[in-house]
């Protein structure tokens, strides 16, 4: 049974993570089309992925969703549409802290559709309406064009490179380091308050 709504986009719905989520947020780990844009060196089992439900989603300074596509958004037939169909994740870790840490994803037949800035700036909204941080973070490994262009393209500004960080699939990468202060995003993004 799917979680309560947190927030919503566009065409996106942010909600609670529950155990019967394991099976999509197993695919984070076993996927290669997500997991190797993520650094996921591990593949995780259905119940390495349930147990670990407990220990990362209700830690303390972590903000962790299942993100949907809005009911207008499912695939025709498809068993959820009439509700939210899961096509992604999103994470904030360290909102108790200065400064949070970014990540998310969507499943590969999602990308190119338009949900990643959404869920994105749906995602970033809500960390800085409800946690006092300075600024947030985030990584993308070197060849994830598309994660670095989004980075970008919403205002975060490249502030590091961690040279052959990851080793992925037979080879070194290097990660990419952004962040966006408060300040940044509200004049970009926000009403301009603080």
């Amino acid at each position: 049974m799917p979680g309560p709504i947190i927030t919503e986009g566009d065409r996106v719905t942010f909600r609670t993570v529950e155990r019967d989520d394991a099976a999509h947020l197993q695919r984070s780990s076993t996927d290669p089309r997500v997991r190797y844009s993520l650094g996921s060196i591990h593949h995780r089992s259905l119940g390495e992925q349930e147990d670990g439900i407990e220990h990362w989603v209700e830690q303390d300074g972590s903000f962790v969703t299942v993100v949907c596509a809005d009911a207008e958004d499912a695939p025709a037939g498809h068993p959820d549409d009439d509700e939210t169909t899961p096509i992604g994740s999103f994470s904030a870790r360290h909102v108790d802290g200065d400064r949070a840490w970014l990540a998310y994803w969507l499943l590969p037949e999602h990308i190119g559709e338009g949900y990643g800035r959404d869920m994105a700036t749906t995602g970033i909204d809500y960390v800085f309406e409800h946690y006092d941080l300075r600024g947030i973070s985030a990584g993308a490994y070197e060849f994830n064009d598309a994660s670095r262009g989004l980075l970008e393209d919403m205002g975060f500004t490249q502030v590091a490179r961690r040279r052959e960080a990851r080793y992925i699939d037979g080879d070194y990468y290097d990660e990419v380091r952004y962040d966006v202060l408060r300040d940044e995003w509200m004049a970009e993004h926000g009403d301009g308050e603080t």
